[in-house]
């Protein structure tokens, strides 16, 4: 097999080792391969990186092994050309014969072009992505904490949920506050209310009425406590976010223009997949990345339907959420497609297939640097007029009619 590269090297990465070969050109045009374990602290990592220097290495690979792989790369890139390798990839590679190293078979696979790296993005695109991914958590843990503070009002009787939308509100802390203060008396705390709520004051004065204990009161003021906490941390982090975006914040006005994407959604999109769209050759190449696109499942020359395989769940998530936005709004491409897709496939398939849609549309915002401009509710009927007239036809012979198609005047 013809060799790609000269002087290459393969690591294995563990938790508290690595494992290290090169393959560099010997005596009498043989190869050598010389292997070697390294610690993952730092000061180890920077002798790996004098040893892979010292044997004149231009291009080092490594499994992408849990987060393991992140300080070994971030030591390493400055210096070699770094890829960072899916081990189902490596798997699927014919010709592993026997129960060789890890590392060996690594630095073999990458010495004949073997390997295809994965898309890591550059330091300012991580720390967003590092931020962004802590926000989503707190934000995350701030619904878990409202979802223990709704059981502790079912268990003590108290139904304010069946009457106001959000217990967290003005009007549903005030009420709260006054119960871990001690006051139990329905008509008080129903005349807390504030605004559009107090239209429901007899409905307020029944769901309040319940077996509120010291100790709801105790457990409710800790819940209490922590959500403040945790919407103090969420705004620090967004601040934080903020000012790392204010370099791309013409990336975030475009991305903003889409249908479903707000401000939060473009920040998580642009901390995911970057800024640069040229490490990706098509709109298609980053679905297929984000997991986003059909599986492919075809047999016998028949295309069956395929699931969409795993991605990453941060990215899609922020799609997800995105798509089921922008299928409200009427008179748009994205969402006839989804009622167009709604129809066969179910709720579930056809907001994928929305969220899909979406990000082909954020590749060209990103790559074109142009805002979005939607092509209208009858954009695919336009693109496939043939097949759209074809299955109409289908329809009504399939009701007993005979269609004979006259142009139009």
């Amino acid at each position: 097999m013809e060799r790609v590269i000269e002087r290459c090297g393969g690591l294995d990465v563990h938790r508290d080792t690595v494992a290290a070969c090169v393959r560099v050109p010997g005596a009498h045009g043989q190869r050598e391969q010389h292997v070697r374990t390294f610690g993952t602290t730092t000061p180890e990592l920077l002798v790996l990186r004098d040893w892979l220097e010292a044997h004149g290495v231009t291009h080092v690979a490594m499994e992408s092994t849990g987060v393991y792989w992140k300080p070994v790369f971030y030591v390493l890139e400055e210096a070699f050309t770094c890829l960072l390798v899916n081990a189902a990839h490596i798997k699927q590679v014919p010709g592993r014969k026997t129960d060789v190293l890890d590392c060996i078979w690594i630095a073999q696979l990458l010495e004949h072009g073997l390997l295809r790296g994965s898309f890591v993005p550059p330091v300012p695109i991580r720390e967003l992505r590092d931020l962004t991914r802590h926000r989503k958590g707190l934000i995350q843990e701030r619904q878990r904490a409202a979802n223990r503070l709704h059981k502790l009002l079912q268990d003590a009787g108290l139904k304010l949920a069946s009457v106001a939308t959000d217990i967290l509100g003005v009007s549903g802390r005030a009420m709260l506050g006054a119960l871990v203060e001690g006051t139990t008396d329905p008509a008080v705390l129903a005349d807390l209310a504030r605004g559009k709520l107090r239209k429901t004051l007899p409905a307020l004065r029944q769901a309040l009425a319940g077996r509120f204990r010291p100790h709801h009161a105790f457990l409710v003021g800790q819940v209490l406590t922590h959500v403040d906490y945790l919407d103090e941390a969420i705004t620090t982090v967004s601040e934080e976010i903020e000012a790392r975006l204010a370099p791309f914040e013409a990336h975030l006005t475009r991305l903003d223009t889409a249908h479903g994407i707000a401000r939060r959604t473009a920040e998580v999109i642009l901390a995911e997949i970057g800024v640069d769209m040229s490490v990706f050759p098509s709109e298609h190449h980053l679905a297929s990345w984000a997991g986003m696109c059909p599986g492919n499942n075809e047999s016998a020359g028949k295309h069956k339907s395929g699931k969409t395989r795993k991605g990453g769940r941060w990215l899609r998530t922020a799609l997800v959420e995105a798509a089921a936005a922008a299928i409200r709004t009427k008179d748009s491409a994205l969402g006839a497609r989804y009622r167009r897709v709604m129809r066969h496939r179910g709720h579930k398939k056809a907001v994928v297939a929305v969220a899909h849609a979406m990000l082909r549309a954020v590749y060209h915002i990103l790559a074109d640097g142009t805002p979005y401009r939607d092509p209208g509710p009858n954009y695919y009927d336009r693109r496939h007029a043939q097949r759209v007239t074809r299955r109409a036809i289908e329809l009504l012979e399939r009701q007993g009619y005979r269609v004979v198609l006259e142009p139009a005047a």
